[in-house]
């Protein structure tokens, strides 16, 4: 790859912009330069914060355009209670959804993930086991991490084009770990901030509030923690999935985005991975 077709990131932009500018101002303004360098490190800092900001790297957030249309995503899972009952729901509903799945659940769980493609969904990669710093590791460590659930996933014969980074945090060196695997970053565009199911009251009515077409919207795939609030999630996102469908085309991720998420594999092709 050669300089001229390299991507620059924001960040990288930036920074040599920041660069140059508090070294032409340094000999007249030197207290400017200061604060020059002080804001673009303060972006540094808080990009990774904010899931819909393409800092550090291309992030998908949004569809591309497509007239009322939103995608469901699935985050945390495969979990035993809550998958096989979104399964029926979506299913009810004929919907079609993208799960973005830990990989120690997939290897505790295998036959949930097969069921999840053998009734028309995708899947993505949601790291190894959710841990909200990954971002914060290693190069190595970040690396190690994606690359792992990525194995267990072709042992299953499912290669994961999409990554979403836990708690939509990105950072710096996860363009080079998606790039190395050819894998892109999907983040989202509508959540509903219920603590992974924790808080499931009112679901419908908080998402529904503020939805918009094209947007990819944040789901759980968790048991709620409480078992009084189980009863309230299931009729919650039932509710939630009619109402939607009310108003607009719920599509697959990668109809929404142009964004290829999830190939196939052979058995010998898995066996290459």
């Amino acid at each position: 790859m050669t300089l001229l077709n390299r991507y620059f990131s924001p960040a990288e932009i930036t920074g040599a912009a920041s660069l140059l500018l508090a070294c032409l101002v340094f000999f007249f303004a030197p207290l400017l330069t200061l604060c020059i360098l002080f804001v673009f490190i303060l972006c540094c800092l808080l990009a990774p914060f904010f899931p819909e900001i393409s800092f550090f790297l291309p992030i998908i957030c949004r569809g591309s355009g497509q007239k009322n249309s939103i995608a469901l995503t699935f985050d945390d899972g495969p979990s035993p209670g809550s998958t096989l009952f979104i399964l029926d729901i979506l299913a009810r509903y004929n919907c079609r959804a993208t799960f973005f799945i830990i990989g120690k659940n997939a290897c505790q769980h295998p036959e949930l993930i097969r069921k999840i493609v053998d009734e028309g969904h995708s899947i993505g990669n949601h790291s190894w086991d959710h841990d909200n710093l990954l971002m914060f590791r290693t190069l190595k460590t970040l690396d190690a991490d994606i690359g792992k659930t990525q194995n267990v996933m072709a042992e299953l014969t499912i290669k994961p084009r999409v990554f979403r980074p836990p708690v939509g945090i990105t950072g710096p060196r996860l363009g080079p770990v998606l790039n190395k695997l050819n894998m892109v970053a999907v983040n989202f565009s509508c959540r509903a901030f219920d603590k992974g199911n924790r808080t499931v009251d009112g679901l419908a009515d908080n998402i529904l509030a503020k939805i918009r077409s094209g947007d990819i919207l944040l789901l759980h795939d968790t048991w709620p923690l409480q078992e009084k609030q189980v009863d309230v999630w299931k009729k919650e996102l039932e509710q939630l999935i009619e109402r939607l469908q009310s108003r607009y085309t719920i599509v697959p991720l990668e109809t929404l985005t142009g964004c290829s998420v999830m190939e196939r594999l052979t058995p010998e092709e898995s066996t290459q991975e």
